[in-house]
């Protein structure tokens, strides 16, 4: 574990040198292109109504869809900029939107995936005490599965999130997005 949290360090950090050098020499435009900020008017909009760093929306929306707002997930129907399943949908509607007759489909509106993508990132921030890594493991894999794993003992120091990911997909999502909230927070 030590040794993946080392090197993980080690990238982000070579990541964040390269794009420091990179600024000092001109090429900052490049390294806002491989991460950009699309779709701010709702970024910036839902990020303030649900009280979120604008570097994790962007590193989720980036993580999920690469901003293409057709993105479909394929095995789990997830869909949109945030790539949200139909059952995190109609659980996110309920709670949002229950009177709206906002449909699943909607959700390749690009509004409409960061205001429900929103909401879903609040909820785990919450829930999981502002802790990135375990945000984006709720985010991804789900709540409840977060959950038994932090109950488990074996992969929470402290009860209340993840100090280890035991499954390879996760741990890459994990990764993917911190590594992206961290160049986020560093390039803007």
């Amino acid at each position: 574990m030590k040794k993946n949290s080392a090197t993980k360090r080690i990238v982000v950090t070579l990541v964040a040198a390269v794009l420091l050098l990179s600024a000092a020499a001109g090429a900052i435009p490049l390294a806002k292109a491989l991460y950009p900020q699309d779709y701010s008017e709702y970024v910036e909009y839902y990020e303030q109504k649900y009280s979120l760093e604008p570097s994790m929306v962007y590193a989720i929306i980036r993580t999920e869809s690469r901003f293409n707002p057709d993105a479909n997930s394929g095995d789990a129907d997830a869909r949109g900029l945030m790539q949200i399943t139909e059952q995190t949908f109609a659980w996110i509607k309920s709670l949002i939107a229950p009177t709206e007759s906002i449909t699943f489909d909607e959700l390749y509106d690009p509004e409409q995936s960061v205001r429900f993508g929103c909401f879903m990132l609040a909820y785990c921030m919450k829930l999981y005490d502002n802790d990135i890594a375990t945000t984006a493991a709720a985010y991804h894999n789900g709540i409840n599965l977060v959950n038994r794993l932090i109950a488990d003992g074996k992969y929470s120091a402290d009860g209340k999130t993840l100090n280890s990911f035991p499954y390879k997909q996760m741990n890459i999502y994990v990764r993917r997005v911190t590594s992206a909230y961290d160049i986020y927070t560093k390039l803007y």
